[in-house]
């Protein structure tokens, strides 16, 4: 059977409407995840050991489970959370427990990420400010993350590519992301095989075009 893509221009609006929800979804989810992963970090390097340790359970959590769960659960527990909280029905959509789920998870990732990062600046700098009269978040905030991030911005926008990947697994939830529009639009017009393979074309251009800029600027970081 011959390969026919025609019918892929007329459905470019529902497709480019499924690719804004999934810009949205990674967006919110690298915000999100780099706030919730810094403050681990943090909290890993504390001196408290259990802060330390509560970190770093969250964190090994986290990385022993399927993103694909986490999903689900989120999905399922958000309005039960809600209703414990507030004590009333709260409707939360596919697309809000979506966004915590990816926020929560993808937190654990960064949290090692910025923790690399704060590692790798030299200690004699926190010395040196404290020897100014810096507190340790007035240092933290001024001086050790700042060179952190720039430090480790490659592998922040690395991780945020492979969540750009990781969004199309909201179909569980029944939300229409880019992979799922496509293969809506395919199944109304009987060419499923044609839109899963152009979706799959995009989706390996923006990823591999998104690495390629990476590298580049990690060799510029690096120079």
């Amino acid at each position: 059977m011959e390969m026919d893509f025609s019918g892929i221009v007329p459905a470019l609006p529902g497709l480019w409407n499924g690719m804004v929800m999934t810009l949205k979804l990674m967006v919110m989810g690298v915000i999100g995840g780099i706030a919730l992963g810094t403050i681990l970090a943090l909290m890993r390097l504390s001196s408290s050991k259990l802060l330390s340790r509560l970190a770093g359970a969250y964190v090994n959590y986290f990385r022993s489970i399927p993103l694909l769960l986490v999903i689900t659960w989120f999905y399922l527990a958000v309005p039960f959370v809600l209703r414990w909280i507030t004590g009333e029905d709260t409707p939360v959509g596919a697309f809000t427990s979506c966004v915590v789920a990816f926020m929560m998870f993808e937190a654990a990732y960064f949290c090692e990420i910025v923790r690399a990062g704060v590692q790798s600046i030299s200690k004699g700098q926190m010395g040196a400010a404290q020897a100014l009269g810096m507190t340790y978040g007035q240092t933290m905030r001024l001086i050790i993350l700042p060179q952190a991030f720039r430090k480790m911005t490659p592998l922040l926008l690395q991780q945020s590519i492979i969540l750009f990947q990781d969004t199309s697994l909201v179909y569980t939830v029944g939300l229409v992301d880019f992979l799922n529009s496509a293969r809506a639009s395919g199944d109304i017009i009987g060419r499923s095989n044609e839109f899963l393979v152009f979706a799959g074309a995009v989706y390996f251009v923006i990823s591999f075009s998104a690495s390629f800029l990476v590298k580049r600027l990690q060799k510029r970081i690096t120079v």
